[in-house]
């Protein structure tokens, strides 16, 4: 199966004239070699821009490979421009599979023949995508209307296929082509990996969904649908149906009247609301799981589906992270570059200077526009290059906020081309920080574990006592090795000794003869 796979990729790469995105170097002469033996392969689409063409060819590629473009579509810090815009264009073009084959799926899963719980089931998917496909029904219990995404068949061993060639693929490129690492094909191929084994666990989905509603509940700014847990397994999820327009149809969104300013702030204040007041972020905003309720056009708020990839920051990301931004807003570079080296996300050894020259060289061009024409999303992916050109770890957890940010700053512009971010973000962020971090904050909590402290203090001459014996106990330890590699090095001068002397001895013994 591997073997046809890779003919299969191989034959795509050659119809669509992909060799263009190979480097002009001797290193990639051997895939150039394999493509040119593919001589009777028609060229397709070959007055298409080579975006465009890798767009189409990883469509007629499938479901995994249509997924892998969206995803590294928003990599724009190791893809060119005009290639990350033609992906960003991919859609789920996916072929649904039979319905009749889905409601069996369901049954199985949930153990019951589908009428046990669902009446007016519609066999013809409501949607179909990469990974799984939804069906309408009415719940029985309650006559809600529901949606059930159920995953498609045999989907583990097709991804499994996929991602094992494009790992063979991503280390041949890193080792076979010059300057290959700066690709970090390896590592976007293994983010996919993480993203698409998170995407195949529905219950995990279902968790970040009631998750996501509970800290929104009540909200005017976004809207969570509810979950019928009893109902979810690993292979299938059932949820509210919602009602909304898709929040790429700007057209259906201005005829109805919709205060699109505040939507588009309104998308902002999620955002940090998510990362910053509840540190548990929905990942994966882009268009097509973004809808608007608009039963009042002039109070419209989201509606958020396919919580399969959340974010969460540790405490230390998110505080650095908030200085950062604050930072970034004060054109403050020193504090910016103090933020990276301090947080560990570039080396303690880095220096700072370098470091807040190289930030400052990005940011400060930005500021000759109006705020309102700066995106932040973008300055922050130029931070990001720069922090790696002094050697930045890779934070898996800062690329999922950065795609989403980025997604969040393009649907608020699109839909309000004047959205000043900063005047939406800046004032949130300066509240979160002084609320979390001040005086009085760090106080109460102090207050707060003062409990915590009343158990501990009893048992604290204990504890050091306890410490203090295991300290002499590990400096005996360490003297008695100092003692071992001692004796040790002095057998080795003795050996060598010997053994110079026995050469010594040679060399004299031949000279005599």
């Amino acid at each position: 199966m591997t073997f046809f796979r890779l003919f299969k990729i191989l034959t795509v790469f050659r119809a669509y004239q992909l060799d263009e995105l190979l480097p002009k170097h001797r290193s990639s002469k051997w895939l150039r070699t394999l493509l040119f033996c593919l001589f009777w392969v028609r060229p397709k689409a070959k007055h298409q821009e080579i975006g465009e063409r890798l767009r189409q060819a990883l469509q007629e590629l499938g479901p995994v490979w249509i997924k892998f473009g969206q995803m590294i579509s928003t990599r724009r810090d190791v893809l060119p421009k005009h290639i990350a815009e033609a992906l960003a264009r991919l859609q789920d073009q996916v072929i649904s599979f039979d319905g009749k084959i889905a409601r069996q799926l369901i049954e199985s899963a949930l153990e019951q023949p589908i009428d046990h719980y669902f009446s007016d089931f519609d066999e013809k998917p409501l949607a179909a995508a990469s990974i799984a496909q939804v069906h309408t029904a009415v719940l029985k219990r309650s006559q809600a209307e529901v949606v059930i995404k159920v995953l498609r068949p045999n989907i583990l061993p097709v991804i499994q296929a996929d991602i094992g060639l494009m790992y063979w693929v991503a280390k041949q490129f890193t080792k076979r082509i010059k300057s290959g690492e700066k690709l970090r094909a390896v590592e976007i191929v293994y983010d996919y990996e993480m993203t698409l084994l998170k995407e195949l666990d529905l219950q995990k989905e279902a968790y970040n969904t009631v998750r996501l509603r509970d800290n929104f509940i009540n909200s005017d700014t976004l809207y969570i649908p509810y979950v019928y847990q009893d109902l979810c397994r690993k292979n299938v999820i059932v949820e509210e149906r919602i009602k909304g327009i898709p929040i790429s149809d700007i057209e259906q969104l201005k005829q109805n009247n919709v205060n699109m300013k505040l939507l588009a702030e309104r998308g902002v204040q999620a955002f940090f609301t998510q990362v910053f007041r509840d540190n548990f972020f929905h990942a994966d905003m882009h268009p097509g799981n973004i809808f608007v309720d608009i039963t009042d056009p002039q109070n419209p708020r989201y509606i958020g589906i396919d919580c399969a990839i959340v974010g969460i920051l540790s405490n230390d990301d998110q505080r650095y992270l908030a200085e950062n931004f604050l930072a970034f807003f004060n054109r403050d570079y020193r504090k910016i570059a103090e933020t990276y080296i301090t947080s560990g996300w570039v080396p303690e050894t880095t220096d700072a200077i370098a470091l807040e020259m190289a930030m400052r060289n990005v940011c400060e061009p930005a500021f000759a526009k109006p705020l309102a024409e700066i995106s932040f999303s973008q300055i922050l992916l130029q931070l990001f290059q720069v922090a790696r050109q002094f050697d930045m770890d890779i934070q898996p957890q800062l690329t999922l906020l950065e795609k989403t940010l980025f997604y969040i700053e393009g649907l608020g512009r699109q839909l309000y081309p004047e959205l000043d971010l900063w005047q939406t973000a800046k004032p949130f962020l300066e509240k979160w920080y002084q609320d979390k971090y001040s005086a009085k904050k760090i106080l109460q909590q102090a207050w707060e574990s003062l409990p915590e402290w009343r158990t501990l203090l009893p048992q604290l001459p204990e504890k050091l006592n306890d410490f203090e014996r295991t300290t002499k106990q590990m400096n005996v330890q360490l003297n008695q090795i100092n003692q071992e590699l001692q004796h040790s090095k002095k057998r080795e001068r003795t050996l060598y000794g010997m053994l110079g002397l026995v050469c010594a001895l040679c060399i004299m013994i031949l000279i005599v003869r």
